[in-house]
């Protein structure tokens, strides 16, 4: 039923009618701030407070008086574009320098501060997963790399270093970080992660977070809850119980709002249980809200508010699920352009929104540009933005943060460090050149590739470089605009005239045509046309001229999802008229030069979820055979060879194989039968599967995406002016079929190995390897037998026996013997780094506390039973080197 909302014109005259007489209690600083919250909203209009939950990318260039009700924030919309964009919804790094930005930021705080009806301020947002996405910005390794680093302090250090570079340019909220949990490494969004457990994504979490907050920049730890579901596909429905969620998906969330001081909060795309987690009560009122008491405001991901009836089909229309968002908890709706508001204005418009709830968003987003002291200084040092950005310390901590997250995987017979003397040094692959950043980076500051890193350590007259055969194969083309024509309007442009049929028969009259200047589609979320054509049962037909540029025999066809076929000149070539998979299928075709061929496609949908891409191999030349026979060569003729191989992976990119894309494994395994040393050096933010190589190259080192000083830093590690210490923060398998794969598992009640492969991981959690070795010794406890609610430390002795002065990763896990519930088989709890000297012994301590051995009894309540529990060390989940047996007393 839709609710009585009080009427517009009223409350605008009772508005206006406040005179300079009146006791602005908002504007008062001395005044506390519920009080100050409470007198600003009493003094807004139904529209003023409609758009402070309004948060989009832009800003006052598209007519200020667009904004004259004010806004949420903008994330402010500068010059140019980075090319690392193309994945994502948002350009997340304009081409304006700091200052520039500073001052725009500036000039929009201005206006509506001082020429809006109310002044309310705007919160200026951004992202900054492992540094600003914004020219000149520091780039620091990948997110999962900083996890690699199992290094707190480090983590504080760089927080630090990109909060400084954040607020100087007045960015005063930023989208970050990723705390989901990545159990299924086939997600593409693993780089952007702490890894797979939730007590090492806690602490990483918080430590990033808490450095924001304390300089008055809000966080907003993301995807609220999970953002992955089966198989490792991202934004998939997820149907996890409460025990699963408390115990696994909500720990790094509570720890950054309770630890870390988050005020803001981001939900996932995907529903949970059934609701959209942007309008699940349970989750965001009941448990974030109400249990939890988190006072900050809650932001949908981008697009997402709509998601509820264009996505998840659980409103009837935009109004409908901005009304179920807005009273189900969700206080901020993040949209991509100022012109979707209409779709969202329209539920506060008729009053179809409890008037509670919306005072209740708007309320916390006042108390959030209040606590950030943005109505007293709304305006930054413009000046400041230029010292703080891009400085020499801050390249250094990069450089630092790069070299601790390097993990060195494999190193038979001390393959590594390689001499400085080298007399010739192969370097082959395209990532050696590239220096790729990651997801949700900007384009750094000249950042140094594993080329140059290694270059500038040897000198360049001992080294020789080949791209090899790179990440891609190319085997189709979308046929180009350029080769399509049609006529529209009497006249001839590129493009073919498609005709979209409201049936799958090609049946009646088109209910929409229109000139698609390429066949290359992915309608897997909507419609070819929301408002005319069907979602789930339509049809097209294409026509127009096809134009060959070459003469040649070449294969033509289509990518894609199934029921089409293709006539050139009216021959049938390509008949594919049935539903069943998505496949590529081609024929081939004698074309000449210049001659323009009558084209007609056809093709059929009826459940939804398509793809639809014309492809040749016009103009395709696959030189990756020539490009191997090179590397081979110039790895012939050097002493050793080092192959740079990445991944490809990313927001909507999940990879259902986790094996080296390309011929890369065929790069590597050729180069390896040269019979001269191979180092393979891994660029990426996730697992790796290996069979096909791991056995015929001594050495392998993960570098993760290294940041603006990572070929520098790879340098370090490869010729021993730095000893790898880094851990993994996610499990690789031995192959895909053992996903999800995790340490931390409850008993399987039987075995966990497949008839034909092991259940066991390639690398597990934790591990990685030294120039050096550590030995762990003499495992006691301060008590041995304590009480549920008491505490007690546990101490080991670690040696550095080795040649190398060097780092190790002391890791605590727990494991309770015996519960009242099935209780994971271990759990990490505790993790130091430390650095030793060759020779060097060091006490290494753990306090285990109630907090350490808590547990989920069967009425959901968290408690500390009585019994035994394993306290184990060791070097990694796999590699436990102490033991001993800790008793909680009743």
């Amino acid at each position: 039923m839709i609710r009585k909302f009080i009427t517009l014109a009223v409350l605008t005259i009772s508005l206006f009618s406040c005179n300079k007489t009146d006791n602005e209690i908002y504007k008062d600083p001395t005044a506390p701030v519920d009080q100050r919250v409470d007198d600003l909203l009493s003094r807004m209009t139904l529209e003023e407070k409609f758009w402070q939950l309004f948060m989009i990318p832009g800003d006052l260039s598209d007519e200020k008086e667009r904004y004259k009700h004010g806004i949420f924030g903008f994330q402010v919309a500068t010059k140019g574009k980075s090319g690392n964009s193309a994945e994502q919804l948002l350009d997340y790094s304009g081409g304006s320098n700091a200052r520039q930005t500073a001052e725009l930021i500036n000039n929009i705080q201005k206006y509506f501060v001082e020429e809006t009806r109310l002044g309310i301020p705007i919160i200026p947002f951004d992202e900054t997963l492992h540094g600003l996405v914004r020219p000149g910005a520091t780039a620091f390794p990948q997110a999962i790399a900083l996890a690699a680093s199992w290094d707190t302090t480090l983590m504080q250090q760089v927080a630090h270093a990109i909060a400084t570079e954040t607020k100087s340019r007045g960015i005063r909220q930023i989208l970050s970080p990723v705390v989901n949990i990545a159990r299924d490494v086939r997600w593409g969004r693993v780089e952007e992660t702490y890894g797979e457990d939730p007590y090492l994504t806690s602490k990483m979490g918080v430590a990033f977070v808490s450095q924001f907050e304390n300089m008055g920049v809000l966080t907003t730890p993301k995807h609220f809850v999970a953002n992955v579901g089966d198989g490792g596909r991202d934004s998939y429905p997820i149907h996890f119980n409460e025990r699963l969620l408390e115990e696994i998906y909500f720990p790094a969330f509570k720890a950054c709002f309770t630890e870390g001081k988050s005020w803001s909060v981001m939900t996932s795309y995907n529903s949970l249980d059934g609701r959209p987690c942007t309008a699940n009560d349970w989750l965001l009122n009941k448990k974030l809200k109400e249990e939890w008491g988190f006072d900050g405001f809650v932001i949908s991901d981008a697009g997402a508010t709509g998601g509820a009836n264009v996505l998840h089909f659980t409103a009837k229309n935009y109004a409908e699920s901005t009304e179920q968002a807005i009273e189900n908890g969700l206080d901020v709706i993040f949209q991509t352009s100022y012109d979707h508001y209409p779709l969202f204005w329209e539920a506060f418009e008729k009053g179809m929104i409890d008037e509670k709830a919306i005072d209740e968003a708007v309320r916390r987003v006042l108390r959030a540009k209040f606590k950030l002291g943005l109505f007293e200084n709304p305006y930054i040092d413009a000046k400041e933005a230029d010292q703080f950005n891009g400085t020499k310390e801050h390249r250094e901590l990069a450089k630092v943060a790069a070299q601790k997250s390097i993990v060195l995987l494999k190193n038979e017979n001390e393959t590594l460090p390689l001499s400085k003397n080298i007399q010739s040094l192969a370097v082959i692959g395209v990532d050696a050149r590239e220096a790729r950043l990651g997801g949700y980076s900007g384009p750094g500051n000249n950042p140094v590739s594993i080329l140059k890193g290694i270059i500038n350590k040897v000198g360049e007259k001992n080294v020789n470089y080949a791209p090899g055969s790179g990440r891609q194969i190319a085997n189709y083309t979308t046929v180009p605009s350029s080769s399509l024509f049609t006529i529209e309007n009497g006249k001839k442009i590129n493009g073919l005239t498609g005709e979209y049929f409201n049936n799958s028969e090609l049946n009646g009259e088109p209910a929409l045509t229109r000139t698609d200047r390429q066949l290359n589609f992915g309608w897997t979320l909507f419609s070819p046309d929301q408002e005319k054509i069907n979602y789930d049962c339509y049809s097209v037909r294409w026509t127009g001229k096809l134009l060959a540029p070459e003469t040649g025999t070449f294969e033509i066809g289509i990518k894609g999802d199934d029921g089409y076929r293709i006539y050139i000149d009216n021959q049938l070539v390509l008949d594919n008229w049935k539903k069943q998979t998505v496949r590529t299928l081609t024929t081939q075709y004698r074309f000449e030069k210049n001659r323009e061929y009558d084209l007609r496609i056809e093709f059929y949908e009826t459940v939804g979820n398509a793809r639809f891409n014309l492809v040749w191999n016009v103009g395709i030349k696959d030189d990756s055979e020539q490009a191997i026979n090179e590397a081979v060569a110039l790895a012939q003729k050097s002493d050793v060879a080092v192959v740079v191989a990445g991944i490809e992976e990313g927001e909507f990119n999940d990879r259902a194989y986790l094996s080296l894309p390309g011929k890369q494994e065929e790069l590597i395994q050729r180069v390896a039968q040269t019979g001269k040393q191979v180092v393979v050096l891994l660029v990426g933010g996730s697992a790796v599967t290996m069979t096909n190589w791991i056995d015929q190259v001594p050495a392998i080192v993960d570098v993760w995406y290294p940041g603006d000083e990572g070929g520098n830093a790879v340098a370090d590690v490869l010729f021993g002016d730095y000893n790898p210490g880094g851990r993994l923060p996610v499990t690789f398998p031995v192959h895909e079929s053992q996903l999800p794969l995790y340490y931390n598992h409850k008993p399987t009640g039987r075995g966990d190995d497949y008839h034909n492969l092991t259940g066991k991981p390639l690398f597990p959690f934790g591990f990685g390897l030294s120039y050096t070795e550590f030995q762990y010794s003499d495992l006691r406890f301060d008590k041995q037998q304590i009480g549920q609610n008491e505490s007690t430390t546990v101490r080991v002795n670690i040696t550095n026996t080795g040649n190398y002065d060097g780092d190790e990763v002391v890791q605590l896990y727990v494991r309770d013997l015996f519960a009242s519930v099935a209780r994971p088989l271990m759990e990490l709890k505790g993790f130091q780094r430390i650095h030793l000297k060759k020779g060097e012994t060091r006490e290494v301590s753990f306090s285990v506390t109630p907090e350490t051995l808590k547990m989920l009894n069967e009425e959901m309540q968290w408690v500390v039973e009585p019994g035994d529990f394993r306290i184990m060390v060791g070097a990694s989940s796999n590699d436990i080197r102490l033991r001993g047996i800790l008793h909680v007393n009743e």
